[in-house]
C-alpha cells in the first residue's frame, strides 16, 4: 500500500532531484574539513541566513544543544518558552550535555513577554544565583504558529541590554519565513546562532544546520567532534541539503495553503474544535471537544491508507508536506467524516 503519511513533515521522503545529487556528489573527509560537498551546503547556508558561519550536523536536537553546549557554562540557566521543542522534546539533554537547565516561561502562541524574560534575567553576581547563559526563541512554534519579527526584535534587544546570547531553534525557519512574507535571513537577524532542519519540510532525508559568528561556529565544530558528531564522507547527505535551499524551501508555501485547506475542512466536522487561522504553517493542530473512539478513528485512517499520530489528551496534528496532496486530503476528510459522524 502506498501510505499517505500525515504524522509529520520528518517523514518526508527525498525528491527524485536530491537522489540524484546524493548519486552525483563529490565527497572528502568532513572531519578533516575537506568534503567540498559540505563545504558548500555549510557556505550556502551561512549566506542564505546571513551568517559567518554555518555547521552541518546530524539533526535538529544535536544542533540545539550543541548550540546551548557551546555559548553556555555549567551551571548556567537557560529561558525558553514553556512549550518549546528544547523543553518538551529532546530528552532533558540540556542537563546532560551542556550541564544547563531551563527556566521556562509560559508564552502566549510560543510568544514570551518581554517584560517576563527581562525578570528572570540574573542582574549582579550573587554567588547563591545561576547565570543567565541564554534566551532560546522557536520559530515557527512547534505549535505551528510564527513568532512575529517585532516580538523577535524586542527579546533581542533586550537580550543585548543584558549582554546575553539569543539562540534561535528554527527546526521550521523556512516555513515561519514563507508565512510572514521575508527572507529567512530577517527572521535570523534576530538571533546570535540558528538551527535549521534540513529533513522536514525541505525534504532532505537527513541533517540539520547550526550557524552563527564564526569563532563560535569554530568552537562548535570542536564540541561537535567530542558528541561525535564528526562525519566523514559526509557530502552524500549534505547534497540533498543544497536542493533543500535551492528549490524546496521555494515551494513551501503549498503545504500551507494545503494545511488551510484541511484546517478548514476539519472545522466543519462533529466533535472538532479548530479555528483555521490558527494554522500559519504546515502543522494542523486540534481538539476534539466531545469523547471520541480514538482507536475506532486510527484503525479507520490506517485501513484508507493513512498514517498519523493518535489524538493525546484530547489534541491531534496532522502535518503536510510535498507527498500530501488535495486529493489526498479530500479522501481524508471523508474519512474523519464517516468516523465522527457515527
Amino acid at each position: 500500500m502506498q501510505w499517505i503519511d500525515l504524522r509529520s513533515d520528518t517523514v518526508t521522503q527525498p525528491t527524485p532531484a536530491m537522489r540524484q545529487a546524493m548519486f552525483d556528489a563529490p565527497v572528502g573527509d568532513d572531519v578533516y574539513g575537506d568534503d567540498p560537498t559540505v563545504q558548500k551546503l555549510e557556505a550556502l547556508a551561512a549566506d542564505t541566513l546571513g551568517k559567518e558561519a554555518a555547521l552541518f550536523v546530524p539533526c535538529g536536537t544535536f544542533g540545539n544543544q550543541l548550540a546551548l553546549y557551546t555559548h553556555c557554562r555549567r551551571g548556567d540557566e537557560v529561558i525558553a518558552e514553556d512549550n518549546s521543542h528544547l523543553v518538551w522534546h529532546e530528552a532533558g539533554a540540556a542537563a546532560v550535555i551542556a550541564g544547563a537547565h531551563m527556566r521556562t516561561i509560559e508564552g502566549e502562541g510560543g510568544v514570551m513577554a518581554v517584560e517576563a524574560i527581562e525578570r528572570r534575567i540574573r542582574v549582579g553576581d550573587d554567588i547563591h544565583e545561576p547565570r543567565t547563559g541564554l534566551i532560546c526563541l522557536e520559530n515557527a512554534h512547534s505549535n505551528g504558529r510564527v513568532l512575529p519579527l517585532s516580538a523577535m526584535a524586542d527579546t533581542a534587544a533586550l537580550a543585548r541590554a543584558y549582554d546575553v546570547p539569543v539562540h534561535l531553534d528554527g527546526a521550521r525557519l523556512f516555513n515561519a519565513a514563507a508565512h510572514l512574507g521575508c527572507e529567512a535571513s530577517e527572521i535570523a537577524r534576530h538571533a546570535d546562532s540558528v538551527m535549521f532542519c534540513l529533513s522536514k519540510g525541505l525534504a532532505a532525508p537527513v541533517g540539520s544546520i547550526l550557524a552563527g559568528r564564526a569563532d563560535f561556529i569554530a568552537q562548535a565544530r570542536r564540541k561537535r567532534k567530542l558528541l561525535g558528531g564528526g562525519m566523514r564522507q559526509a557530502g552524500v547527505i549534505a547534497a540533498p541539503g543544497i536542493v533543500a535551499l535551492t528549490e524546496m524551501a521555494a515551494r513551501l508555501d503549498e503545504d500551507h495553503q494545503n494545511a488551510r485547506y484541511l484546517a478548514e475542512g476539519l472545522a466543519k466536522l462533529p466533535c472538532i474544535d479548530l479555528d483555521p487561522a490558527d494554522v500559519h504553517i504546515n502543522l494542523v493542530w486540534f481538539r476534539f471537544n466531545a469523547e471520541i473512539d480514538a482507536s475506532e478513528l486510527m484503525s479507520a485512517l490506517k485501513q484508507a491508507g493513512f498514517l498519523a499520530n493518535p489524538p493525546h489528551q484530547g489534541a491531534m496534528r496532522l502535518v503536510t508536506h510535498w507527498q500530501v496532496s488535495r486529493a489526498d486530503i479530500d479522501r481524508l476528510l471523508e474519512v474523519m467524516q464517516r468516523v465522527l459522524s457515527d
